[in-house]
């Protein structure tokens, strides 16, 4: 029996069992994928440190708060088999942002080719091909800082795809009230790939060789795409294992907010107001993620002075807490959305508030807190797990607003957010070149601004209601 879409608005997910499920089978999956990626991206942030020659030339943290060193109560001696390379700060920053010069040119290329012929294949042989130039890292090394930063920018190619490819199989599977709670959960990956890749980066640099960094998580990239080709499938319809009744409540429960026209409303698409909102606030966000994402670990060690080993759990800690926000989170805004009746713009609102100011007002505090260790993990750790409500705010908007384009809106947005990644590193290594306490507090004051203006801007302009022009200019859909 078909079920009505009235029907399916007014029950939601009632109707269909969700364990076992093919919608749930894939957010696992995808879940598992974001993890890989994540843990792709970031281990050279742990790695770097191995790798670098440690400069006495340079001055370290002068301040009159001069942080003492850790004393390990446990004195296990280290691996110190690793090879070293003499990278000044700016080039590390400039390895360290490397990745993202690929990453911002198939953003939206992979949006529109996803749409064209599915997400499945595309996020696939993105992760498939940054492990495999993941595994020729330390060869790259070898050769040369050059080498290096086109293996980390030929990474950045293929993880540029993996979002709008998700964002476009999801536009095909997730039900509208399910969305919070599905997105959540495959996209949580991400920070769980940096909860786990940070310590466990640490931990192999500390007691094996930073080169294996790279061959076991590129492996079991390897690994998971083999899984991914035979068990996902682009769509409800073509998906063999997929039961009658979740299909049709899937099917249902979308089809007044698919478009079927072939071309791309290009002029629409970027006239559109609640685009641009979303844009300033993934920009605004990723400032601050990605500034923490990669030098978090160089704070830990040349700051707050962990060693390595402790330097990759507590660098992971806060990661942990964003990973359990999202999760949370998803389920709180769909509940808010379907049991609570609230609309779907004020959610979004709210959460990407939440989400972003939250984070500004700890990081702020994380910077005048001095050598007060356990302070100042705290503080980076609220900043980083508020930051976790932004995905069930403006992180999944494009699917409110736009369900049959939401993986070119995401190529969109996702390339201005990748700017932060681009110059955020490098910005923030050029401020922080004596490493003292007061130029990290530049740095976090810089971020927390950029934080608050996206809040803002997504306050006053977001909109939770599919757009005219997202299907055939036909109707306009309220959530």
């Amino acid at each position: 029996m078909v079920l009505k879409a009235t029907e399916v608005g007014a029950e939601g997910s009632d109707q269909v069992p969700t364990c076992c499920s093919a919608r749930y089978n894939l957010a696992l999956l995808a879940f598992f994928g974001f993890f890989l990626l994540y843990a792709l991206r970031v281990n050279l942030s742990v790695a770097l440190v191995d790798m670098v020659e440690p400069d006495s030339s340079l001055t370290k943290n002068t301040t009159s708060q001069v942080c003492p060193e850790h004393s390990s109560t446990l004195n296990i001696p280290r691996n110190t088999t690793g090879k070293k390379y003499s990278w000044d700060a700016d080039t590390q920053g400039w390895i360290l942002g490397s990745f993202f010069y690929g990453y911002i040119i198939t953003q939206i290329p992979g949006g529109y080719l996803a749409r064209k012929i599915g997400g499945k294949l595309l996020l696939g042989c993105g992760i498939l091909s940054t492990a495999v130039f993941t595994l020729f890292t330390p060869l790259a090394a070898d050769l040369g800082v050059g080498y290096l930063i086109a293996v980390r920018a030929l990474e950045g190619l293929g993880e540029g795809v993996t979002f709008p490819a998700m964002h476009a199989m999801w536009s095909s599977w997730a039900p509208p009230l399910e969305r919070s709670k599905l997105l959540s959960i495959s996209y949580a990956g991400a920070q769980f790939g940096t909860v786990v890749s940070l310590p466990l980066s640490g931990l192999i640099c500390y007691y094996m060789d930073w080169i294996y960094v790279f061959y076991i998580f590129g492996a079991l990239g390897v690994l998971w795409f083999l899984f991914w080709i035979w068990l996902v499938s682009d769509t409800p319809e073509t998906h063999s294992r997929i039961s009658h009744t979740e299909r049709e409540y899937i099917l249902s429960s979308l089809k007044d907010q698919l478009s079927s026209q072939k071309s791309v409303p290009w002029v629409p698409i970027l006239k559109s107001f609640p685009l641009w909102a979303i844009v300033a606030a993934h920009f605004s966000y990723n400032w601050t993620f990605y500034t923490l994402l990669t030098l978090l670990p160089t704070y830990m060690e040349e700051i707050l002075r962990f060693d390595a080993k402790e330097n990759g759990f507590l660098s992971a800690l806060p990661y942990f807490g964003c990973w359990v926000c999202i999760i949370v989170s998803g389920q709180i805004a769909d509940y808010l959305r379907e049991k609570q009746n609230l609309s779907t713009v004020c959610v979004r609102k709210t959460f990407t508030v939440i989400g972003m100011i939250g984070p500004a007002v700890f990081l702020v505090a994380a910077g005048f807190i001095g050598c007060d260790y356990t302070l100042a993990v705290a503080f980076l750790t609220i900043s980083t797990t508020l930051g976790g409500f932004c995905t069930s705010g403006f992180g999944i908007n494009h699917l409110d607003i736009a369900p049959s384009y939401a993986g070119i809106l995401l190529g969109i947005t996702n390339s201005f957010a990748t700017i932060p990644g681009m110059v955020g590193p490098v910005v923030a290594k050029i401020l922080t070149h004596h490493n003292t306490v007061g130029e990290w507090q530049i740095v976090f004051y810089i971020a927390a601004s950029i934080n608050l203006f996206g809040a803002i801007f997504f306050a006053l302009f977001g909109s939770g209601e599919v757009q005219d022009w997202a299907v055939n200019n036909r109707h306009l859909h309220r959530n």
